[in-house]
C-alpha cells in the first residue's frame, strides 16, 4: 500500500511540474507524524516555526503530505500555511487528501499549532538526486 500511494503521488508531482517522474526518487526522511498540544520537548519537536524543506532537509526537491485526519473534526489548529509576501495561503488537512510543492525557498511554510485532538499526516518526499534516494519503507 505504502508503495503504491508513492508512486501514485509521485506520478502526480510528475505531471503537474512536467518532469519525468522516473527522474524523482523517494528520499529520507519519510515520515509519519501524529501532532497534537503536548508541549514540545525539543527544538525538533517545534513544528510550528516557518521553515523552508530543502534547507530544513537537505535533499528535498518536492515535498508531499498525506493528510489522515480532519481538520476542524479531529484536531483545531494544525492547518498547513504557506508564508506569501502578498498574502498566507492555507490548507486544512482532510482525511485522504494529498497536497504537494516544490521543496526551495519559494515555499516558505509552517503549520499552525495544535490547540486541541491530534493531527495525523504522512510526509513523503522525493529528490532529483539518485545519490539521496532510499528504497520504499518495508513494514515488519
Amino acid at each position: 500500500l505504502c508503495s503504491d500511494v508513492r508512486q501514485r503521488i509521485q506520478q502526480r508531482i510528475a505531471q503537474t511540474f512536467g518532469i519525468s517522474s522516473s527522474s524523482l526518487y523517494l528520499t529520507k526522511p519519510t515520515f509519519f507524524s501524529r501532532i497534537n498540544n503536548t508541549e514540545a520537548k525539543t527544538t525538533h519537536d517545534e513544528y510550528w516555526h516557518p521553515h523552508i524543506d530543502k534547507v530544513t532537509y537537505g535533499s528535498f526537491d518536492y515535498t508531499s503530505l498525506l493528510y489522515l485526519s480532519d481538520y476542524a473534526e479531529d484536531f483545531g489548529g494544525g492547518r498547513f500555511v504557506f508564508m506569501d509576501t502578498d498574502s498566507n495561503k492555507t490548507v486544512e488537512p482532510q482525511a485522504g487528501r494529498v497536497s504537494f510543492f516544490t521543496s526551495g525557498s519559494e515555499n516558505l511554510h509552517r503549520v499552525e499549532k495544535v490547540r486541541w485532538g491530534t493531527r495525523y499526516a504522512i510526509t513523503i518526499s522525493f529528490t532529483c538526486n539518485p545519490d539521496h534516494s532510499i528504497e520504499d519503507p518495508v513494514l515488519t
